[in-house]
């Protein structure tokens, strides 16, 4: 597996992988990786010739109260991980590779920002957009894989590719959990062993919303006032940032449950936010 820190050389070879007619899958993540950014290497060697992952923790993203500078940083051990996925190229550039001195360019997409995660932190998606936009261009890949339980994040890609009319699959992927149902994300590393025990409270959330919906609940109000109830009576510290029935592809909130449908949850426990989604298909 080939390091690649600069632009252009990124750049010149996925040129070359272009004349000679192979395909490029692209990985983009922020490390500290674990089975669910696995579950799209392996998804992305599967149907290409080439697989480019990029390892950037991208400040742009972050809030001024948020986590950048204790983001986990595992280069050694993601490299290893990916050696042995077959990778052939890891994009590892530095924040002033990507952003030179000067840099005042970002990209908006302006609706499917606003509600959930866009709520609470203001500003993040511009970050995510604008430093996808940069990889895309560089990495020029063919197809590029997003996981699910970033929905949010996922759509608004898939909306900026298709506005932007860039020559590139979105494919989403589904949510890798741990034993117990918990949601693999690197920020679970944050997470104390009592937190890690009570971190399940937003997957049995999600179990409680799905025995709802079985019985015939269909009322957004009724569905989030249980949630909300049921993880506070459970874990009584956890600090509920949203959860929301919303349109899956719009993202907008809706009232009553018809068609496809995202259930999606924000919980802090201690300092660390995790979140976490259901998606449901119900008949009009």
């Amino acid at each position: 597996m080939r390091v690649i820190e600069r632009c252009d050389e990124m750049q010149k070879l996925a040129r070359s992988w272009h004349k000679e007619g192979l395909s490029l899958g692209f990985v983009p993540t922020m490390g500290a990786l674990h089975e669910g950014h696995l579950s799209l290497v392996r998804e992305a060697r599967r149907h290409h010739d080439r697989v480019v992952v990029s390892i950037f923790v991208n400040p742009l993203q972050f809030g001024p109260k948020e986590d950048y500078t204790r983001y986990p940083r595992t280069f050694e051990q993601d490299k290893s991980l990916l050696e042995k996925e077959n990778v052939d190229v890891l994009f590892y550039p530095s924040v002033e590779e990507l952003y030179p001195q000067g840099f005042q360019t970002y990209v908006v997409v302006e609706k499917l920002p606003e509600p959930l995660c866009g709520r609470s932190r203001p500003g993040h998606f511009r970050g995510v957009t604008t430093v996808v936009t940069k990889l895309f261009h560089i990495v020029m890949p063919h197809e590029a894989y997003f996981g699910k339980k970033d929905y949010q994040q996922y759509r608004i890609i898939e909306r900026m590719v298709m506005d932007l009319n860039m020559d590139i699959r979105i494919t989403p992927m589904p949510i890798v959990r741990e034993p117990d149902g918990l949601a693999m994300s690197s920020r679970n590393r944050y997470l104390s062993p009592e937190e890690r025990q009570k971190a399940r409270i937003l997957f049995r959330a999600l179990e409680l919303a799905k025995e709802c919906i079985q019985k015939g609940e269909r009322e957004s109000s009724v569905l989030t006032e249980k949630l909300k109830s049921f993880i506070v009576n459970e874990v009584p510290e956890a600090r509920i940032d949203y959860v929301a029935f919303v349109d899956a592809l719009t993202l907008e909130d809706v009232s009553r449950l018809r068609g496809h449908v995202l259930l999606a949850l924000a919980v802090f426990l201690g300092n660390t936010r995790l979140i976490d989604n259901c998606e449901f298909f119900l008949e009009e």
